[in-house]
């Protein structure tokens, strides 16, 4: 299934990860928000030197900065991290520490934005393998703490996203990432594939090809 059968029809699925391997072997990973609040989307990417923060647009506007400005993607010892929080910094301090990117995630939990609890989705990008993480509320109120190890090969990519769909309360995203066909110029078709409402940043690194898309700074182009 290609990214755009598979997000056919969601309108929300809040922030995404997709990492892989393109048909012509280059690796690729994307790092996607969206947004209904005004808080949540007065913001842009900030890229500097293939690192990624999210970024409030108008500074005046912010109400709450805790769960929507962080680092979303930062280099490791030569490896990419890629988070939708604030987790990225713990994932990368253990890996610099001699530790696992894992053990930075022990201590975190889903989100405390009640009655969406939205969960902690994160991914380590290294040469031979992209692991995938979520840290998500279970039902009785507990955190469940889940890492999926794929290897990397030609033709296939791997896609998590904090919610399963639009509602109320919003629900979180159910199992293990899901398995699409990568392919090649992914960019554009990714950006194509998010609801046009509810977009509002998208970052992508294919090879060495960057791409970054930012709503709010094309509607006011």
């Amino acid at each position: 299934m290609k990214t755009n059968e598979y997000l056919y029809g969601n309108s929300y699925p809040g922030r995404l990860i997709v990492a892989g391997v393109t048909p012509s072997g280059k690796t690729l990973y994307a790092y996607a928000i969206m947004g209904r609040s005004p808080n949540s989307r007065n913001r842009v990417f900030k890229v500097v030197d293939g690192e990624v923060w999210t970024k409030a647009y108008d500074e005046s506007l912010v109400q709450d900065p805790s769960l929507i400005i962080y680092p979303a993607i930062l280099k490791c010892k030569g490896n990419i991290i890629v988070a939708n929080g604030d987790q990225s910094l713990d994932m990368k301090k253990a890996e610099e520490s001699g530790e696992s990117f894992r053990e930075g995630l022990y201590n975190r939990e889903f989100e405390p934005d009640a009655p969406n609890y939205t969960p902690r989705i994160s991914a380590y990008v290294k040469s031979g393998i992209i692991s995938f993480a979520i840290n998500r509320r279970l039902p009785d109120g507990s955190c469940e703490r889940k890492v999926w190890d794929y290897w990397k090969n030609p033709g296939e990519l791997h896609i998590i996203h904090t919610y399963e769909c639009d509602g109320n309360p919003l629900p979180s995203f159910v199992g293990a990432p899901r398995l699409l066909e990568a392919e090649d110029d992914y960019a554009q078709k990714l950006w194509d594939s998010l609801d046009k409402d509810n977009r509002i940043s998208l970052y992508v690194m294919e090879g060495d090809k960057e791409t970054v898309f930012n709503a709010r700074l094309e509607e006011n182009a």
